[in-house]
């Protein structure tokens, strides 16, 4: 990001400053957010960097060596939200591209103040003097670890100048990440548009798909759209399987050539300007389902709209999951693929988890930042349960998770043939409201007549 406007600084500057306020009501102290380091692709080539997600999410700032330090033991007039980063220089930024500088940074997105990142040895002891308590992702990071052991040991050496160094040492990311699990206007925004394109880029791998391509070319339409439509790079690894391949979960796309008559699972979408987002859709190769793929698609979509219909404010966690468990349930013991003579009923298809061959994973996630974004699942607060555990956490209006059921039928003497090798998964992303939930990734159709439809006019 080259720029930032005005409300976007404000945005960065408003969680810098409830971090400060929660930090100085536990008792203060200076807390440490490092960037994501760079890493070596081979030899003296690159991944392409991504910042941390913590640290984006208070700085907005996306270049690499950067350090975010927030002191909220600094007196009135010092600065408290405080970034080292790498100095201008005219001869790297002839190679790697535009460096904003120390006091391009400070002025650009909002900080008090702004040093290169080669002093931050040089001004850390001073910051950590007397200072009660340390608060950074302790045990994240061996490098960080390190270099904290060096800081504290210069405060140490001056104990017998009545300098003190801090006496505790806390994890900040459960701050962190409870602020990130409700999202604000701001990213809402960034994940709605992150979303649109996500679905056009699975429009388009619906419109080209014939029987005769390959995997990765299916995979090329969807990276080319991403980036057509501005989006930096897929939120993780696309998964583009055909036929059999759909009941791996985490299929990445390969060479396999699509048939007559497969389904295609495409788990695939963009990451833009920070924030992920996340759609799954199948389809048949040849623009029609079978019967047998009709059936089980027509089942884990009624799943996904009892999940749907079960996520709003105010619901447990795990509230769309049994929803959707209980559709998926049925639908088995309706087809034959559990055997009846064994469950009486979905009841007990749930109770002796006679799905998980069929149906492994859970309905959904929080999605944010990170695609599998941050934010505990269950009340660390509330009472363990007779097998030890606590209460999943009750969904507030703002917060985001996928909606994803699936079956998975693999070939077995005890499944009827006609479900082999058949793998459908339907996700959506939806933002919680205070009365349901807005499906964000709607752009893309989900009703299997809408995309025989959709198939069907693009040839």
């Amino acid at each position: 990001m080259n720029s930032q406007t005005e409300s976007a600084v404000d945005v960065y500057r408003a969680r810098r400053a409830r971090v400060l306020t929660a930090l100085r009501q536990s008792g203060g102290g200076v807390a440490i957010v490092p960037t994501a380091p760079e890493v070596m692709r081979n030899r003296d080539a690159d991944y392409p960097f991504r910042h941390d997600s913590y640290f984006y999410y208070l700085t907005g700032f996306n270049e690499p060596e950067a350090t975010l330090i927030l002191d909220a033991d600094a007196k009135d007039g010092e600065p408290s939200s405080i970034l080292f980063c790498r100095e201008k220089n005219a001869e790297r930024e002839t190679w790697e591209g535009f460096r904003f500088g120390p006091e391009g940074a400070r002025d650009v997105f909002g900080f008090d103040a702004a040093f290169p990142i080669d002093t931050l040895d040089e001004h850390m002891p001073r910051l950590l003097a007397d200072s009660p308590a340390l608060h950074y992702a302790l045990g994240t990071s061996a490098t960080l670890d390190e270099k904290v052991r060096g800081w504290l040991a210069a405060v140490r050496a001056q104990n017998r100048s009545g300098v003190l160094a801090p006496s505790k040492a806390q994890d900040l990311l459960p701050l962190l990440d409870e602020m990130r699990l409700v999202k604000g206007a701001h990213e809402i925004a960034i994940m709605r548009r992150a979303a649109s394109i996500s679905a056009e880029a699975h429009r388009r791998a619906m419109h080209a798909c014939r029987p005769g391509m390959r995997e990765y070319e299916l995979e090329a339409e969807l990276l080319y759209t991403f980036r057509r439509h501005g989006a930096q790079s897929p939120a993780y690894g696309s998964i583009v399987a055909t036929g059999a391949n759909a009941c791996v979960l985490h299929y990445p796309a390969g060479n396999a050539i699509i048939q007559e008559g497969d389904l295609i699972l495409i788990d695939a979408a963009c990451e833009l300007d920070g924030y992920a987002s996340d759609i799954t859709r199948t389809f048949p190769a040849s623009g029609r389902f079978t019967s047998a793929q009709r059936e089980l698609y027509d089942i884990v979509l009624a799943a996904q709209s009892a999940a749907v219909d079960a996520t709003r404010a105010g619901v447990s966690f795990d509230a769309p999951h049994q929803a959707a468990l209980r559709v998926l349930s049925q639908g088995l013991l309706d087809t034959g693929i559990v055997d009846r003579n064994k469950f009486a009923s979905a009841d007990d298809v749930i109770a002796e988890r006679g799905y998980a061959r069929f149906y492994m994973h859970r309905t959904g996630h929080w999605i944010g930042m990170d695609v599998h974004d941050a934010g505990d699942y269950r009340d660390h607060d509330g009472p363990l349960d007779d097998q030890g555990a606590r209460p999943w956490r009750t969904l507030q209006a703002g917060m985001a998770l996928t909606v994803e059921p699936g079956l998975y039928v693999r070939p077995a003497d005890d499944v009827p043939e006609r479900y082999w090798n058949i793998g459908i998964r339907i996700e959506d992303d939806a933002i919680v409201t205070a009365t349901g939930c807005e499906l964000i990734t709607r752009g893309v159709p989900v009703d299997a007549d809408e995309i025989e439809a959709l198939m069907s006019a693009a040839r």
